[in-house]
Order: structure tokens, then C-alpha cells, then sequence
């Protein structure tokens, strides 16, 4: 037992939406197809709409979730694998990659360096998932996969979508498949439809928490960080006694690696 503990992999699981990236990253992919002409206006409203139900719900009918997220995918219906991916990386690069949170990025990079492995875990389509994971260097991502068939979309969705508990399930499953010891690992989340995400791990961490996740967090000592007052400090110039804060990432770095070494030491 003490030897398989030994060799057993940590992992840290990002959700993307307000966590690693700021806003929902299917809303800037819809305005990244809606500059492409392929969605029309009242299409990316309804992105809009989506957006906003998802970010102030804590929590969420899953059939009613499943019936959202499959029409807010129906444009990929008829396209093959390879031109949703070039849509995913165009867009990404267009409009995404400005939109990263620098302290969860460095925390996302603490932990590679670390050794650990560092997933995305993300309601939106596992292609734009597995891009951002590309871009920022990370391991891999789980996220919404879509049927396809004879290599094209068929506009319908292979399964549930990657929310609330079913991130949690496909966590578990990860980490049954390579080895990762969860009760050593880490999640990060800005939601409180994801406390079954960060449940599910020895080392839970709220990151920019509405207010019903900061409430869960506080009520069970788990550790809570806001990035978004950097975001201010370099957007509107609030006095220099806030830059502290740009500091926090680099803190939350070192007590990564305490905990790592005092599990080694174990």
C-alpha cells in the first residue's frame, strides 16, 4: 500500500469559465462564429442569455442543461472534426487568449512544474477545451463531447453535458484510469454548481467564488482567492497598496509546494 502511495500521480483540475479564463468561453467562441457569419444575431443573444443562467444559477435542471447546451452546439452540425477544431483554435487565438486569468495560469503552471498533471474540466465542447489546454501548456481537458458520425457532427451530444456532478463522475474516472490520487490532488472552481468537482479532492480551492461558493468554502475552511481585483488594479489604476494581491498566485504557489513536500515526507 505505502509503495503504491508512493507512485501514485497528483493532479489539479481547472474549471475554465470566470476560474482560468474570464466570462464563459462559449460565449466568445459564439462571437467568434457570429464575426464568421455563422451565427446570425439573434443566435449569439441566446449565447448571451445562456451565459448569464449559467453564471448566477447555482444550480441547474440536468435535462433542462442537456437540451441548452445541445442547441447552443447545433452549429457544428454537418462540419467535420478538423473544421471545428480550426474554428475552435481561429477564435481562441482571436478572442481567448487575452482573456486569461494571469494568477490561475500561474497556479495551472506551479503545478506542472510541480510534476502533476493539470486538467480542464469544462461544461463547454471538448474541442475549445483540449485547445485551451494546448495553448496554456496543460496536460489535457474533459469537457461536453458531441456525437459524431462518418466523421461529421451530427448536432446531438455523445452524453451529458460536463456540469455540476458529472464532473465529478468523469474526475473519478480520470483518475482511475492513470493512477491519480485524488485525496492528494487539487481543484479549483469559481462556481457552486462545481463543489461536487471540488468535493471530490483532497484540496479544494474556491478561485473568484460567487457567493454561494464562497459561502460553501468559507463554512468548510476550504482556501478562497479573487483575481478579479488584479484585473482592476491593472484596468483602472486602483493605488498601488492593492498590488499586493498580483502576489497572491505566487503565494498560493508556495503552499502547493509545502503540501507536496509534506506529503512526500510522509
Amino acid at each position: 500500500m505505502g509503495e503504491e502511495s508512493d507512485v501514485a500521480q497528483i493532479a489539479a483540475f481547472f474549471d475554465i469559465d470566470n476560474t482560468i479564463m474570464r466570462g464563459a468561453s462559449i460565449y466568445h467562441l459564439a462571437r467568434g462564429l457570429f464575426s464568421r457569419k455563422i451565427l446570425g444575431a439573434s443566435d449569439l443573444a441566446n449565447y448571451a442569455f445562456t451565459q448569464g443562467k449559467f453564471l448566477m444559477s447555482g444550480s441547474e435542471n440536468m435535462s433542462d442543461m442537456a437540451r441548452i447546451t445541445e442547441n447552443a452546439l447545433a452549429f457544428a452540425k454537418g462540419r467535420t472534426v478538423d473544421e471545428m477544431n480550426d474554428l475552435c483554435a481561429e477564435i481562441y487565438d482571436e478572442l481567448m487568449a487575452d482573456k486569461m486569468w494571469p494568477g490561475t495560469v500561474q497556479l495551472a503552471h506551479t503545478h506542472r512544474a510541480a510534476g502533476h498533471e493539470v486538467w480542464l474540466v469544462s461544461a463547454g465542447p471538448i474541442e475549445l477545451a483540449n485547445i485551451i489546454a494546448s495553448r496554456l501548456g496543460l496536460t489535457g481537458a474533459i469537457a461536453t463531447v458531441s456525437e459524431i458520425v462518418h466523421g461529421e457532427y451530427t448536432g446531438h451530444l455523445k452524453s451529458a453535458p460536463m456540469h455540476g456532478p458529472e464532473k465529478a463522475i468523469a474526475v473519478r474516472q480520470l483518475a482511475s484510469d492513470r493512477g491519480i490520487d485524488l485525496d492528494h490532488s487539487f481543484a479549483y472552481s469559481d462556481s457552486s454548481n462545481d463543489i461536487p468537482l471540488l468535493s471530490c479532492v483532497g484540496n479544494p480551492i474556491a478561485i473568484n467564488p460567487d457567493s454561494s461558493l464562497k459561502t460553501y468554502a468559507l463554512d468548510h475552511e476550504w482556501p478562497v482567492h479573487d483575481f478579479r481585483r488584479q484585473h482592476l488594479v491593472k484596468r483602472y489604476g486602483v493605488p498601488a497598496g492593492a498590488v499586493g494581491i498580483a502576489l497572491a498566485g505566487a503565494a498560493i504557489g508556495i503552499a502547493i509546494a509545502a503540501l507536496v513536500k509534506d506529503r512526500d515526507n510522509n
